[in-house]
């Protein structure tokens, strides 16, 4: 069974914990590399997150430039169980304070892959950002996946979107109308009416 760690739940956490249900668990086979030596494992911050941080196994500091992409690696292999993935996510503090994030977001790490867990961390920030040992850098998301059976058929059914997308739906916090009342008020203009 994994501990998690010791930082205890507040009150509120431990009487809201009590009636809901215990989280899924799978258990994930992990190798540390010659590079994740003296490294934690990847861990849980809060008995709620989602996902675990992964660290950076850098030897030395790697600089990060505004607008540059670098594969960083975690120093670990893992063994996913089949019907499951990883994603690799960025940090939502690094995110915004820094503007560092996972190029490929989420990255997938699917349960036949036996190479060493990388993340292509990307600098959109303005300006440079430096990975050091032990940073916490992405977070690892194990989730189920369902694997599609595609079926060819001649036509598809209708909706009431059809094929609007791409903020066809607005940006808008309020009530919005429909993709087919936002078409047919566009034919209007169009036509002139």
């Amino acid at each position: 069974m994994e501990k998690l760690p010791k930082n205890p739940a507040s009150a509120k956490e431990q009487s809201i914990a009590v009636n809901e249900p215990t989280p899924a668990r799978v258990v994930v086979r992990v190798q540390r590399l010659p590079e994740g030596e003296g490294l934690p494992l990847p861990s849980y911050q809060t008995r709620r997150s989602a996902g675990m941080d992964l660290l950076a196994a850098v030897e030395l500091p790697v600089e990060l430039r505004p607008g540059e992409v670098k594969l960083i690696p975690t120093g670990i292999r893992i063994a996913l169980p089949d019907g499951y993935e990883a994603q690799i996510r960025p940090r939502s503090g690094l995110a915004l304070h820094r503007g560092i994030t996972v190029l490929n977001a989420p990255g997938t790490v699917d349960s036949d892959y036996r190479g060493p867990v990388c993340v292509i961390m990307y600098n959109a920030g303005a300006g440079p950002f430096v990975v050091r040992r032990g940073d916490r850098i992405a977070q690892m998301v194990v989730a189920p996946v369902c694997r599609a059976e595609l079926e060819v058929v001649p036509d598809l059914d209708d909706t009431a979107r059809g094929q609007a997308g791409f903020g066809s739906t607005g940006t808008s916090g309020g009530q919005t109308e429909s993709a087919a009342e936002r078409a047919a008020e566009l034919e209007e203009r169009a036509d002139g009416s």
